[in-house]
């Protein structure tokens, strides 16, 4: 079951991305991109990798879709244009595509174990006794990949700065 997930979900999360990079319109881009963005955590799910999973969901998925959803609004400046699913093809479209991750999510919770979509008691206290995934990610992104991790984020502030400073008319 989990190699049938696992195909569902890398099938669905390729052709998501080239929907992502072939939509005229950048906010459809950008909602076709957090579609890739949540099959890639279901990977990773399917990998045992849950705290990847989560931190893929929460950064990628939440907080750096906002931040480019307000560069798109910056950016847009009221321009409008024909959209990218209009009239009966479009509900089509959307209809099978919220069917399709409706059927992802009943397979993948009926793929998962009893027990295993629920955490058993004191697991919490017992991975803070051991320390096991944060601790195994933020000690090498804090020490070996400290400088690369701090000049993406810098890259991701010039981005957002530059954006702003090319929605703007006048200075």
């Amino acid at each position: 079951m989990r190699t049938i997930l696992f195909w569902i979900f890398s099938g669905v999360a390729v052709v998501s991305a080239l929907l992502c990079i072939t939509r005229r319109s950048p906010v459809a881009s950008a909602l076709w991109l957090v579609t890739t963005l949540f099959h890639l955590a279901a990977l990773y799910v399917l990998l045992d990798a849950h705290f990847i999973a989560a931190v893929q969901v929460l950064v990628y998925a939440g907080a750096i879709m906002v931040l480019f959803l307000f560069v798109i609004m910056l950016l847009n400046l009221g321009r409008t244009g024909p959209g990218d699913m209009k009239g009966a093809w479009g509900r089509v479209v959307a209809g099978v595509a919220g069917f399709v991750l409706l059927g992802e999510l009943l397979a993948f919770r009926l793929a998962a174990p009893p027990g295993r979509l629920r955490l058993p008691a004191g697991a919490v206290e017992h991975a803070a006794e051991e320390q096991g995934a944060v601790t195994a990610i933020a000690r090498p992104l804090f020490e070996a990949y400290l400088v690369p991790f701090e000049i993406t984020s810098v890259m991701l502030l010039a981005a957002i700065v530059g954006a702003v400073v090319l929605a703007k008319r006048k200075l």
